[in-house]
């Protein structure tokens, strides 16, 4: 279990930023890393997303560029501010605690950089990162024993969330009616053009992620080419969508014919039972996304039914928190953080992530060293705090 209470007189030197003895030079070295990366994410993102959306000449003249350096801060304030703030929290507290580490720090961290990028974006960014933020805290749960976890419960969350969304989807969209409306089909035909259109979307998505891996190795490894088309994620990704989609067809024409009329509780049924299709592709990142999106959906229905209470800034708010959840796990749990977001970190700091002493931070109970192959990092003498004598006696 977690020592809440313990603390630890390491400097953040010892801890955080053993490559280098000063915290000053240490948060310029992750600020320009960070700098670096970020540029090499958004560029290509703006660029891409700006040629699918055919925007004009203007675009590119005047806005391009600015939204690239803005979203770029944003990330490199996250990364830089971080390391900061992991320095100012242990001059003030004098000692390290579980919390201060990563939560502490990420926290006003966060919420600063957050505060850079446009607000179009932040709901987009509040809910990625509250879904990995939830993702890490389940699975705290579970490595504490707090919690269970179910055979399938990714598979069983979707099912929930697709009976809801299409129910509400149901409600909304088009009149009431007696009879199906896909006048030139049939409802067999209907059901198995729907599963072929986007079995065909889910493949070509794969092949589309994979093709451009496989092109740089074409000449060595033509192999991996036909490896790239046949793979078989491609094909779970395809049967995933085209289930979905007809069984969600299905179920609604075979009930509008036993019942003889349309209700929205058909939506309901119709949508649990094809969220099942997610046993070909069992996916937590996707059934928590669209959780959470389900959550939002929720909460904005009933601020505008006047029973749910609007918080200025809530984007912003929870961004910080989820961020911090997130930090605090790569630092003192990372075994429990969603392995492409530890991935992503070691990315934005060049590696330095990695080289926490983490060693020094087994004595709260977390097993953060687990997945370091007892890395200890070599520490000038000259600016510890902690001797090795001392360092055994806090293990022990």
């Amino acid at each position: 279990m977690a020592a809440f209470s313990k603390s630890i007189p390491h400097s953040c030197y010892e801890i955080g930023h053993t490559w280098n003895t000063s915290c000053t030079k240490s948060t310029l070295q992750v600020t320009v890393g960070a700098l670096q990366e970020s540029l090499k994410i958004y560029a290509p993102l703006y660029i891409i997303a700006a040629i699918l959306r055919r925007r004009k000449l203007d675009y590119y003249i005047h806005k391009l560029l600015p939204e690239i350096l803005r979203s770029t801060s944003f990330l490199t304030a996250n990364g830089g501010l971080y390391i900061m703030f992991f320095c100012i929290l242990r001059k003030l507290l004098g000692k390290f605690y579980i919390w201060s580490a990563g939560f502490g720090a990420a926290l006003p961290a966060s919420y600063l950089a957050i505060l850079i990028e446009r607000k179009s974006r932040r709901g987009l960014l509040t809910i990625y990162m509250a879904n990995l933020a939830t993702e890490s805290i389940f699975r705290m749960a579970v490595t504490r024993g707090l919690i269970t976890p179910v055979n399938h419960g990714e598979v069983l969350l979707f099912c929930f969330t697709a009976a809801l969304y299409m129910f509400f989807f149901s409600c909304k969209h088009g009149p009431r009616h007696r009879c199906c409306r896909h006048y030139e089909d049939n409802c067999i035909s209907y059901c198995v053009k729907g599963f072929i259109r986007m079995f065909s979307v889910g493949y070509l998505i794969q092949c589309c992620l994979r093709i451009p891996s496989a092109l740089r190795h074409l000449f060595t490894k033509p192999s991996r080419l036909l490896s790239a088309l046949y793979n078989k994620e491609n094909f779970q990704l395809g049967a995933f969508l085209g289930s979905f989609v007809s069984i969600y067809k299905g179920t609604s024409c075979f009930l509008r014919w036993v019942r003889d009329l349309d209700d929205e509780l058909h939506a309901l049924i119709a949508g649990f039972l094809a969220g099942m299709s997610m046993m070909f592709y069992k996916s937590t990142t996707i059934s928590m996304y669209l959780a959470s999106k389900l959550v939002e959906t929720l909460y904005f229905k009933g601020i505008e039914a006047g029973k749910c209470p609007y918080v200025a800034r809530a984007d912003t708010i929870i961004y910080a928190i989820s961020t911090a959840v997130c930090f605090q796990a790569a630092v003192m749990e990372v075994q429990n953080l969603r392995p492409s977001y530890w991935k992503f970190l070691l990315r934005l700091t060049k590696g330095r992530f990695a080289l926490m002493n983490r060693r020094a931070l087994d004595v709260f109970g977390t097993e953060a060293s687990r997945d370091f192959k007892g890395f200890i990092p070599r520490l000038d003498p000259r600016y510890t705090l902690v001797k090795p004598e001392l360092e055994l006696e806090l293990h022990s």
